[in-house]
């Protein structure tokens, strides 16, 4: 017996607050438009961006759906989905996988939140259109003002049938069929980017990683002035992306040892080709983590953060608060917290209630990077 529903969803670990939600229109219409197919075979269902576990719990719940597949790039919703499995007495109904063989072998029906990001979105259905039964049909959703005609592009290059449904509460689906596989998936991308060392400096991203290989206008602003943070034989990259920060820590410091972690499985592995790319993998270690709740209290000499300002495309400093706190936490007294923010932002009094007293360490019209001490 479950006890399934949509107002039940909580969002925690990951931030809460009134105008960030554990569902959305584009749940209930996936999971109204591909009913039937689930109906019809519900052990081949996979779930791909399921932000919370809306999609993958009202399968089981509202279909009978079991032995479902689920892949979601942020750890935290990973832990959400469970801890709203366990509410909803569905835990047996799922099971978490990567983006890869494993999750899609054989799978007929594919409910997919679509992403923001194309890179994302061509790399999710090349590995579909790569994996998949042949039979298989993929129901993407999204919000309408995020969704854009390059979508349905991409999913033609991988898949022979696309078609659009009806609008429903400025939700609407793509529904794509007949996959067209093809050998090599694209990824990770390679970038290589000047940033005033002897040799460029290569960045790698998978489709799902937050920038891809770009080198971000803050990060480039941080990089230089991070010659002045205090010595330090190891460090953490907070968020590390694609591996920017992290690498270069490695490269300019030859004798530090680096710990890169971010939730997102898709960073993880960007930040891990990154270090292997420049040659520092031996010295950088690539944890996915819920900011850095596995981290000890007061263990780290210095952290390096440039912390989102969105979710979900809300602009929240939800997230960014939420690092600053487990920062102060983790750092070792007189240990310091590097930080490159919007100026706009107006980071510094959060700063210095969660880690210590702070400082401006550079400043231009659009980035400011400030250190933190923690007392």
């Amino acid at each position: 017996m479950t006890d399934f529903s949509f107002d039940n969803l909580r969002r925690a670990p990951d931030v809460e607050a009134p105008n960030l939600f554990a569902f959305d229109a584009t749940d209930r219409l996936l999971l109204d438009t591909a009913g039937t197919a689930i109906n019809a075979d519900r052990d081949g269902v996979v779930v791909i961006g399921d932000h919370y576990g809306a999609l993958t719990l009202g399968a089981a719940a509202l279909h009978g759906a079991h032995s479902i597949r689920t892949h979601q790039d942020p750890l935290s919703g990973e832990l959400a989905l469970t801890a709203n499995a366990h509410t909803a007495g569905l835990a047996a109904a799922f099971s978490h996988y990567p983006l890869n063989e494993d999750l899609l072998a054989g799978a007929r029906t594919v409910l997919l939140q679509l992403p923001r990001s194309l890179a994302a979105l061509d790399e999710i259905a090349w590995t579909i259109a790569r994996y998949a039964s042949p039979d298989v049909t993929v129901f993407a959703g999204g919000r309408v003002k995020h969704m854009t005609t390059a979508m349905n592009g991409i999913l033609a290059r991988h898949f022979t049938t696309v078609a659009a449904g009806l609008a429903r509460q400025k939700s609407r689906i793509l529904t794509a069929s007949a996959p067209v596989a093809t050998s090599a998936s694209g990824f990770p991308v390679e970038v290589k980017h000047d940033v005033g060392l002897p040799a460029p400096l290569i960045l790698k991203a998978f489709g799902s990683t937050f920038g891809g290989a770009k080198l971000d206008a803050g990060t480039r602003y941080l990089l230089p002035a991070l010659s002045a943070a205090r010595a330090a034989g190891q460090a953490i990259d907070l968020g590390s992306g694609n591996g920017t920060i992290a690498a270069y820590l490695a490269l300019t410091r030859p004798a530090m040892e680096v710990v890169a972690t971010d939730r997102s499985a898709s960073a993880v592995a960007s930040s891990r080709a990154t270090a292997d790319a420049n040659g520092v993998g031996d010295r950088i270690t690539v944890v996915r983590d819920d900011a850095l709740s596995s981290m000890p209290d007061s263990s780290a000499e210095l952290i390096v953060l440039n912390p989102p300002f969105h979710m979900e495309g809300t602009v929240h400093s939800g997230i960014a608060l939420k690092l600053f706190a487990d920062a102060g936490r983790v750092l070792k007294p007189g240990g310091e917290l590097w930080t490159v923010w919007n100026s706009h932002l107006q980071y510094r009094t959060p700063l210095a209630s969660m880690v210590g007293p702070t400082r401006q360490a550079a400043r231009n019209p659009k980035f400011t990077v400030t250190v933190s001490t923690r007392r």
